[in-house]
């Protein structure tokens, strides 16, 4: 049995008081324990931001990159040992503005990794700016006249490219957020968690209390998350109604099966042939 306390630290949390994050992070400690899972059998892979901040407040194995390059460092990591549970993590504008590209192509070949996306509306770390999911209208450090540009769907692009697991929670609702962080950590292929966080400090209109207002689970209404044509209409729903829970799952081949076989070995655990590394060094001379 893992104990939670397992994943606990002693480093100071530099996060704002009431910040979103803090629930998020004791959900996933707690899932992790839950699912059987010891610290040195995980890997968290983060950005930059405020989010990329919480694997220093656990104890795991960890890899903080580049803003925006989470998922090629989390695909490298999963190919070269693929029995290591992969989790990356960061914020709206580090996965979806810096990386939004990987974000496509690491959903496009189904790389079995959970990504675990805090979305606060807000560049939370650089002192309040428009992200790509800050709402049309919202007076922000960069928008002080309101923000001119829709905001990113990212359920609609994930569900666009047909993504193997996609889900969204609030972090107002543990119970809710440790079921689909469960599920997505299961689940075999890109797992895409989309995560609703107020930001206390710089975002004051998107508040906890907001969020309760309008946030509903569409499992709890019937939906069928192999549905894929109704989770593209609930994806739609935002401002009075705000969907959360799973929206679509679907089974695909993985990554790394598809790269290095289906009964492969990790790459970590196979014993390098000198012979095959000489032979290669002739091809240059």
């Amino acid at each position: 049995m893992v104990m939670v306390q397992e994943y606990d630290t002693s480093r100071e949390n530099a996060w704002c008081p009431g910040c979103g994050n803090f629930p998020i992070l004791e959900v996933l400690k707690s899932t992790l324990a839950t699912l059987g899972l010891s610290p040195h059998d995980v890997l968290v892979v983060s950005g930059i931001g405020q989010a990329g901040k919480l694997p220093q407040y656990m104890r795991v194995n960890m890899f903080n990159v580049l803003h925006g390059r989470t998922l090629p460092v989390a695909t490298a990591a999963k190919i070269a040992n693929h029995r290591l549970t992969v989790l990356a993590v960061g914020g709206d504008g580090d996965g979806y503005a810096e990386g939004g590209n990987h974000l496509i192509h690491a959903i496009r070949r189904n790389v079995d990794v959970t990504y675990m996306v805090h979305n606060n509306q807000i560049y939370g770390l650089t002192k309040g700016q428009a992200s790509p999911t800050t709402d049309a209208g919202s007076t922000t450090a960069t928008t002080p006249h309101g923000n001119p540009f829709e905001g990113l769907n990212p359920i609609a692009l994930a569900l666009g490219l047909k993504t193997s697991f996609v889900a969204r929670g609030f972090s107002g609702n543990k119970t809710q957020l440790a079921k689909i962080l469960k599920m997505a950590i299961e689940h075999r292929g890109f797992s895409f968690v989309d995560i609703l966080q107020p930001c206390v400090t710089f975002n004051r209109v998107n508040t906890y209390a907001w969020y309760a207002e309008r946030v509903y689970d569409v499992n709890g209404i019937g939906h069928n998350p192999s549905d894929l044509a109704d989770a593209f209409s609930l994806a739609g729903e935002w401002g009075e109604r705000i969907p959360t829970g799973i929206f679509y799952t679907s089974d695909k081949t993985v990554f790394h099966e598809a790269v290095l076989g289906p009964d492969s070995i990790p790459l970590v655990e196979k014993v390098p042939d000198p012979k095959k590394v000489e032979a290669l060094f002739e091809e240059f001379l």
